[in-house]
């Protein structure tokens, strides 16, 4: 994988030399998990106060909604972001690993070297430019990132920020909380504690470091959101303080780059929820995996890969027409009670339609007021654990993203309505003076 990616590397690298640039200006995109489009669209209406969102819709460009990608999860979505392209073709499926037996003890997609892909990390260091991220998936490693504070964590203990530290660009850690007063501990906090950290930090890389290209991640809405649900009256406090801590950073940014260019996207919408659909129970009674009295996984025919509202079915020989054919008769039999919570029970070729991975043999949508849950015995349908979720298909436009930039070269004011999510890196690779020729879209401007 490493040497693809340096062969990739090196076409982008002769692809952008080829093609000249444009007019170059540092871009700046923050990231808020779960923003849905009509809180800040719609903000007065729905009784929400974000005057710096506003003020980056008014004086630049907006999506009326962004089409994201299957599954509409974080890490997925994040690597479309960066990269242009869907999942199938940039290798980040899920949030977490494929990992039947549990032996990863749940790992993610933490690391750089997984994307298949040229990144908009990559366009910008072709073009000699400078790289900064702080809290962006699948970032562990990145070589193109020049500052890099990656999202990582695996213990969720003390020694998890020595981990990070140790995967960050070395020094930096250390003069970005000098800088800015801020300590890395702070950002393991899940709510807006942590969110206030990361602007900090990233304030301080952006007045010491003033990178020609930066990413952030901010995660406290999706998380008030997912135990709360979309539009409670916990979330938007949240989106409201996110709201001013950006406001603190845009400020603060163009202050020390008056050309910045800032984009603020989000991964996915969100649906209510209030019960969960335990798909790995039906496939336990199916015989499609065994477990012990511990409900450790001892052998499986086919695996549950869950992505909050949808799954895929993975199958230990997909080739096996017998095996498909069991498992395709268990869903269809689930799917026809309404009762079971199943939107649609989709197979590769619509899978790859919406730009799924190509190894999953099914794919289960679930119907709204259900998500996926992982209980391997007792009921079908049991109580879900939070509030809302989301990582339905992407054709719901409950789980369409955001997307607003503002900027030298952004018309003011304009409206760009419904986009997919592929367009966004090249147009922010064209905004940042290069381009980005493996993108599945063309720029938007």
């Amino acid at each position: 994988m490493g040497q693809m990616r340096a062969i990739l590397a090196m076409a982008l690298v002769m692809a952008l030399a080829a093609a000249g640039t444009a007019a170059a200006a540092p871009v700046l995109m923050i990231s808020v998990d779960g923003l849905r489009p009509g809180d800040v669209l719609h903000a007065q209406e729905r009784g929400i106060n974000v005057p710096n969102l506003r003020a980056l819709v008014e004086s630049g460009a907006a999506a009326e909604g962004v089409i994201a990608s299957l599954p509409t999860v974080t890490y997925p979505n994040h690597t479309t972001l960066i990269t242009g392209v869907s999942p199938a073709a940039h290798g980040i499926s899920a949030n977490v690993v494929f990992d039947p037996q549990r032996k990863n003890q749940g790992g993610w997609y933490w690391y750089a070297e997984a994307i298949r892909v040229p990144t908009l990390w990559d366009a910008v260091r072709a073009q000699k430019g400078t790289t900064a991220s702080i809290g962006w998936p699948v970032s562990v490693g990145a070589r193109a990132i020049t500052y890099n504070i990656p999202e990582f964590w695996r213990a969720r203990t003390p020694d998890d920020l020595l981990l990070l530290r140790a995967v960050s660009t070395p020094g930096l850690v250390d003069s970005l909380e000098k800088a800015s007063e801020t300590k890395l501990a702070q950002l393991s906090a899940e709510g807006e504690e942590g969110d206030e950290a990361r602007v900090d930090l990233a304030i301080a890389l952006l007045k010491s470091k003033k990178p020609d290209f930066t990413t952030l991640h901010l995660v406290s809405l999706d998380h008030e959101e997912h135990g709360f649900g979309p539009g409670a009256p916990e979330a938007r406090v949240v989106l409201e303080k996110l709201d001013a801590a950006i406001g603190r950073l845009v400020r603060a940014g163009r202050k020390a780059m008056p050309n910045l260019v800032v984009a603020v996207v989000s991964d996915h919408g969100f649906d209510p929820i209030d019960r969960q659909i335990n798909l790995p129970a039906a496939f336990v009674q199916a015989g499609l995996i065994t477990r012990d009295d511990k409900d450790n996984v001892t052998a499986w025919e086919a695996g549950v890969w869950i992505s909050g509202g949808s799954a895929q079915i993975m199958l230990a020989r997909p080739d096996d027409a017998a095996l498909q054919a069991k498992v395709r008769r268990l869903l269809d039999g689930l799917a026809q009670n309404p009762e079971n919570g199943i939107d649609r029970v989709i197979e590769r070729e619509e899978i790859a339609k919406f730009g799924g991975n190509r190894e999953a043999s099914f794919w289960v949508n679930a119907k709204p007021g259900f998500t996926m849950g992982g209980a391997m015995s007792g009921p079908l349908i049991s109580p879900s654990g939070g509030k809302g979720m989301h990582g339905y298909f992407p054709d719901s436009p409950a789980m369409y993203a955001s997307f607003i930039v503002s900027g030298p070269g952004v018309a003011k004011g304009k409206s760009l309505g419904v986009i997919d999510m592929r367009a966004i890196a090249p147009t922010l690779a064209k905004l940042a003076g290069t381009s980005l020729p493996s993108a599945q879209a063309k720029p938007l401007f």
